[in-house]
């Protein structure tokens, strides 16, 4: 196995001495992933604290489930949840801690019912804290990934030019990325041009790419599960005055939130990092984000580096770097980079140049 998923679980039961639970029911898919190994679309997990684990899933993951997670009993039935809440009772737990943060209403109810006579107790987020530090596994993969969104970049920059759309050139990144290796994106790929550049989330559209125009490409790969981030964003032709002006401060903001990135630092200092200079050249409320997110095997994750995120970084941890500045009606600028926090200064996984082309 590349993981070793039962130190994982282990690190899961000694959380649980907190809570004063007998066992965890995991049910979020990507946690389940983490934990197990398993990929179906339909799965939950039960670790004892005393020892062993049980993985629940339906019977179209009979074969799957026993070739991914070969280490964790099993039990075969499509309501998972309800399942392995009536094992734990058999097991004898009293106190069943669950993924409150995945569990609707009504699949609450639901779950008291199969649990009983257990209490539940709320895990917290126990299983995303722990995902936050990777091993050097997971950072091989988010490494490789970035490495195979780098060189589909450096394929299709010279491919941007008038008269091609936004949507053409988003499918040409994505199709790129996956002959070069990817599993496929790790998001909606974005290319917005132009006036769309402003929009940090624009989904791409048929407009046509003109002399004169921002192009922000945000975009990654996927690998294995794991997800990369970058964003660059270019000129097609030669850029105006107000291009050159917001570009460099852009990039030195980029430049500082990276050089922030310490263990021990302060998220919210991180973000002030970059936000502060573009504050100060009088742009501020154009940078209506936050600095970046943790990724692994989700493309958001914890930690957040933004105004009213909490915590402080710690080593093996990889975040994005993402200052923007958007004018409305105009254009904007994004330059994005993942990077893993390490005690002699970050690592950087995306290294496409960043500085301001001119296509």
């Amino acid at each position: 196995m590349p993981f070793e998923h039962g130190d994982r679980r282990d690190r899961v039961r000694a959380a649980l001495a907190g809570l004063d639970a007998d066992a965890v029911l995991v049910t979020r898919l990507v946690n389940v992933y983490y934990l197990t190994g398993f990929t179906g679309s339909n799965g939950a997990l039960l670790i004892l604290a005393g020892g062993g684990a049980c993985l629940a899933t339906d019977g179209r993951y009979r074969t799957q489930s026993a070739a991914q997670a070969p280490d964790v009993d099993r039990v075969i039935d499509r309501a998972v949840a309800g399942a392995l809440a009536k094992r734990a009772v058999l097991a004898g737990v009293g106190r069943l801690a669950f993924e409150a943060h995945d569990v609707t209403v009504e699949q609450h109810g639901l779950l008291l019912a199969a649990a009983e006579p257990a209490s539940l107790v709320s895990l917290g987020r126990v299983v995303e804290e722990l995902r936050m530090v990777k091993d050097d596994v997971e950072v091989a993969l988010l490494r490789a990934a970035c490495a195979i969104a780098d060189r589909a970049l450096a394929d299709v920059l010279p491919h941007i030019a008038p008269g091609r759309t936004e949507r053409a050139v988003a499918a040409e990144l994505e199709a790129r990325m996956r002959s070069y290796g990817g599993d496929g994106a790790a998001f909606e790929t974005i290319c917005a041009a132009g006036p769309n550049s402003a929009v940090p989330h624009h989904r791409p559209t048929d407009r046509v790419i003109a002399a004169g125009d921002f192009v922000t490409l945000d975009f990654g790969a996927r690998l294995a599960g794991y997800h990369s981030d970058m964003t660059r964003t270019v000129v097609v032709g030669r850029a105006a005055d107000w291009q050159r002006e917001i570009y460099p401060l852009v990039a030195a903001a980029q430049v500082a939130g990276r050089a922030a990135l310490a263990v021990g630092a302060d998220v919210q200092a991180v973000d002030a990092a970059a936000r502060d200079m573009i504050v100060t050249a009088g742009y501020g409320e154009q940078f209506p984000h936050g600095l970046g997110h943790g990724v692994g095997l989700e493309i958001h994750e914890a930690p957040t580096l933004g105004t009213t995120a909490t915590g402080a970084l710690a080593a093996s941890v990889p975040v994005t770097v993402e200052p923007g500045v958007y004018l409305p009606g105009r254009g904007g600028v994004r330059i994005e980079d993942t990077l893993v926090v390490r005690p002699n200064g970050p690592e950087l996984l995306t290294t496409a140049p960043r500085e301001l082309r001119e296509l």
